[in-house]
């Protein structure tokens, strides 16, 4: 069994840059990504808030260049998924391919796509649902699409589509938007996206392709169907936490308890990023987790070192 001194689990902006901290500071270090390095960060076609760069960068490109920084300073990295990890030292971390050793560990495992739970979206995920407008947004050049949701994240895809489609619906349960003003009046100002408001999906429609979805006014109840070939999905996300409980305090919607430093209810092991209670789940918020969470576990090291 190979024995680290700190496991990190999960590869986005939170677990990079704890892996960078780790591995700068002297630590044999570990991160497992089940899936691309940079987590949900990958997805995001311009990146105009992290500071460092006054033009925007990508979100993929972002992912990419801390990845290899990390890696310059030893970080090891596997792409494996953590299924399970015990709670005694030393603490054993499991995955799809093999089981690690670790004196301490960083749970940085993100969120995943909320989803909207009505009838059609199961059957035609990949049939034109998604969750990824910076994905998928291509495949849908000159049609009509809908993105559902009013955050910062629904009016990024609804901007991203525009520059590939005919007409982008946003479909919001009220009539005001969660999303920062910047991003509201850059939506407000572009032709090809308009608002639905007070209204939800009821269905999705479709056999093998989707070609609309049942909407319903939230305030009066009446169904109508409106006429599209995508729908994007952008109602926030879920903790990756299930496969620890028992393990750390969870809260009953599924994120990790942890203080200040990032500490969990469980001797050596921290939580950073998207994955903790009271997380504002923006990339430079989640690099600063990373950072603390790293610094945090280096102490516990030497104090029980």
């Amino acid at each position: 069994m190979s024995k680290y001194e700190v496991i990190i689990i999960g590869g986005g902006p939170a677990g990079l840059a704890a892996g960078l901290y780790t591995s700068r500071a002297g630590l044999k270090s570990l991160l497992l990504e089940r899936g691309m390095f940079g987590g949900q960060m990958v997805n995001a076609a311009l990146v105009e808030n992290y500071p460092g760069f006054p033009q925007g960068i990508s979100g993929g490109e972002l992912g990419s260049l801390m990845h290899q920084q990390a890696l310059s300073y030893g970080l090891d990295t596997i792409t494996a998924e953590a299924t399970a990890i015990t709670g005694i030292q030393p603490l054993s971390v499991s995955t799809s391919e093999d089981t690690f050793e670790a004196s301490s560990a960083i749970i940085a495992a993100g969120s995943k796509y909320r989803k909207l739970e009505v009838p059609g979206e199961e059957s035609l995920s990949g049939h034109g649902v998604s969750y990824c407008a910076t994905c998928d947004g291509f495949f849908f050049r000159g049609k009509e699409v809908a993105v559902i949701g009013g955050s910062d994240t629904a009016l990024s895809d609804a901007l991203e589509l525009s520059r590939h489609v005919n007409k982008v619906y946003v479909v919001h349960r009220r009539d005001q938007l969660r999303a920062g003003k910047v991003l509201q009046q850059k939506a407000f100002d572009q032709p090809k996206v308009e608002f639905i408001w007070n209204s939800v999906v009821d269905g999705i429609l479709g056999e093998e392709l989707v070609t609309g979805v049942r909407l319903r006014d939230t305030k009066t109840g009446k169904l109508t169907a409106l006429n599209v070939a995508g729908v994007f999905v952008a109602i926030g996300s879920t903790p990756n936490s299930q496969w620890l409980s028992g393990i750390v305090e969870i809260d009953d919607a599924g994120y990790v308890v942890t203080d200040q430093a990032m500490t969990t209810s469980t001797e050596g092991i921290f939580a950073a990023g998207d994955i903790r209670r009271n997380s504002p789940r923006q990339i430079a918020a989640a690099v600063g987790d990373g950072a603390t969470a790293a610094i945090s576990a280096f102490k516990y090291l030497q104090a029980t070192g």
